[in-house]
């Protein structure tokens, strides 16, 4: 008996590679080069026929970009909030 799975088209995972150049230009560079080498692996991965690894480098490179965001989002809130408390902390000392 067949699978029905196996009747349906497999269809290629997003290599997410775009998203990973942007996320290490703009937001974390060590973070978004993993995230590149995964993306790149995809379109290997699947013309090889291991549709299998293919998914996992996907997934692999859209784990790391979305680290590579965040880490730079939690980083500006950190930068802006160490800002903003020494701002508030010269005006309450009458600098």
């Amino acid at each position: 008996m067949e699978n029905a799975q196996s009747s349906q088209p497999v269809q290629k995972p997003d290599n997410y590679l775009a998203w990973a150049i942007l996320s290490t230009i703009l937001c974390c560079l060590p973070f978004g080069v993993v995230s590149i080498v995964y993306s790149s692996k995809v379109d290997s991965l699947w013309v090889a026929g291991d549709h299998a690894g293919a998914r996992d480098a996907a997934k692999k490179a859209k784990n790391w970009m979305v680290a590579a965001v965040a880490t730079a989002v939690g980083f500006w809130v950190l930068y802006i909030a160490v800002i903003a408390i020494g701002t508030l902390t010269a005006i309450s000392l009458d600098y």
